[in-house]
């Protein structure tokens, strides 16, 4: 059984990756589908303002810190290679650092980034508005399974 640091680490795992897919959640089931209701120039601004404050310290510590948590415990499962939960742990870090952080890099970012460059209310906002909801929400699906899998990956190994 893992325990004493290594414990910690996991129940950290597990918090950090739980609470990334609870908020990529909220996006897929309420939040993207309130937004793409409003007019496009509402939508557009509304999304604008989320993608700046999504970079505040709030979530950047619980998403990239979760990251950084996955590396270390992929690092420490192989230098330590417990004799329980070794695969479950890989596996969780694994779907955090490709299916959610890695997948945020080459898929939701250059979409808000393309976001940014537009000004709400003109007609180029509104064409991609309805384009961004449904590619960038299609990839928030992939994102919470996989931070949600993470976390339960995680719990796994210290079950």
């Amino acid at each position: 059984m893992i325990e004493g640091p290594y414990f910690v680490l996991t129940v950290a795992g597990v918090l950090g990756t739980g609470l990334v897919a609870g908020v990529f959640c909220a996006f897929s089931t309420f939040v993207m589908r309130g937004l793409a209701a409003l007019p496009p120039a509402q939508g557009v601004a509304a999304m604008q303002s989320i993608n700046v404050m999504a970079l505040k310290p709030a979530f950047m510590t619980v998403f990239g810190g979760t990251a950084v948590l996955s590396v270390v415990i992929t690092v420490v499962t192989f230098v330590v290679w417990p004799d329980e939960g070794s695969v479950e742990l890989l596996v969780g870090s694994a779907l955090y650092l490709f299916g959610t952080f890695g997948l945020t890099i080459v898929a939701n970012v250059p979409r808000n980034d393309a976001l940014a460059k537009v000004e709400a209310g003109t007609a180029e906002a509104a064409s991609y508005w309805s384009v961004y909801v449904r590619e960038w929400t299609a990839w928030n699906h992939v994102r919470t399974v996989a931070s949600g899998a993470a976390a339960i990956s995680y719990v796994l190994a210290i079950a």
